[in-house]
């Protein structure tokens, strides 16, 4: 049994169409991130899975169960929000037990299921403080763990890291991935973060203008893109691409990702450092070639290399990627 099937899914705001026959399914376990950039569509598909937006077309079902018209509270699902949504009234244990409370579980459950949480996500000596009395990331902690408490068929999370700063970010990622390795239940996440996707997925869904671009693991996507925008949109920085003729080829886009160009006493591309961005274990340099273009080169570790430099840059003809004139990969 699947924990989520998307069929045939479309979804339009008055004459605007946001979702465009849109097909997935999800299994047990696994822990599937959208992705995409802003407007894709991939908050919008989050929200007709939980039920907080109607389908203009199409099946959801979840567990096996038809639940296109099933309200949210019956849904078997459990979201977290980019805003915490806490009760600012209730202290933590109050805010967990909400939910359960609602839909008369007993208060042995209910404190079973909270102690549990509580444990998995380090709020024991928090319990009885207010929201206003905890830091952004441990509020964020609270709002999972309300979750968790539902024991829910499936998890959904609308870019849940959004509010954190970067530590917070990396920590709370950590701690999701732990959580969904623990729990052993499918969780669907939506990010525009792609560190987040790369980071916490079995498998990616790309979303552009309301379609899905592409499926597939992360590592699937990155080495192996089936268009442009995919290959441009996995990886960071992003792919460089090339006329084919800048290189003596006839027709198709070049695409070369940073870290497989190098510098060399000569190769097929010339040009000047333009900006040199340190980051201690990786260098980036921008090399602005005499044709006009600009490419992003990685280097691993530190180096001399200034601003006003001329370079000559080389790569291995088998880490390029080639796309006709539609955008679509051309496979050799």
């Amino acid at each position: 049994m699947t924990a989520l099937s998307l069929e045939n899914i479309s979804k339009s705001f008055g004459d605007v169409q946001v979702l465009r026959n849109i097909d997935l399914v999800v299994e047990p376990e696994e822990f599937v991130v959208f992705v995409g950039p802003s407007g894709c569509g991939k908050s919008t598909l989050l929200r007709v899975i939980a039920g907080l937006e109607d389908a203009s077309a199409g099946t959801v079902r979840i567990g096996g169960r038809d639940v296109t018209r099933t309200p949210p509270a019956k849904r078997g699902i459990a979201m977290v929000f980019q805003s915490y949504a806490l009760y600012p009234h209730l202290d933590v244990e109050g805010n967990m037990a909400l939910g359960l409370k609602q839909a008369g579980e007993s208060r042995a459950v209910i404190a079973e299921r909270i102690a549990t949480a509580a444990r998995m996500l380090s709020l024991e000596p928090y319990l009885k403080r207010r929201p206003s009395e905890l830091s952004g990331g441990q509020r964020q902690r609270v709002a999972i763990g309300r979750a968790i408490v539902r024991k829910p068929d499936l998890f959904l999370f609308d870019e849940p890291l959004s509010n954190l700063d970067a530590a917070l970010r990396m920590a709370t990622r950590v701690e999701i991935a732990r959580i969904h390795r623990e729990l052993g239940t499918a969780m669907i996440y939506v990010t525009h973060d792609q560190t987040e996707a790369m980071t916490l997925a079995n498998r990616i869904v790309i979303l552009r203008d309301g379609r899905i671009e592409q499926v597939g693991s992360p590592m699937a996507l990155y080495n192996d893109p089936d268009n442009l925008f995919v290959a441009g949109f996995l990886g960071a920085p992003s792919m460089n691409f090339l006329p084919a003729g800048r290189l003596g080829a006839p027709g198709a886009t070049v695409g070369i990702r940073p870290e497989h160009l190098r510098l060399a006493t000569e190769g097929p591309l010339a040009g000047t450092i333009t900006h040199v961005e340190r980051l201690g274990a990786d260098t980036n340099l921008l090399v602005t070639l005499g044709s006009g273009e600009t490419l992003t080169v990685r280097l691993f570790g530190q180096h001399p290399q200034q601003v006003g430099d001329a370079v000559a840059l080389a790569f291995d003809a088998a880490s390029a990627y080639s796309f006709d004139a539609e955008g679509q990969r051309i496979r050799f």
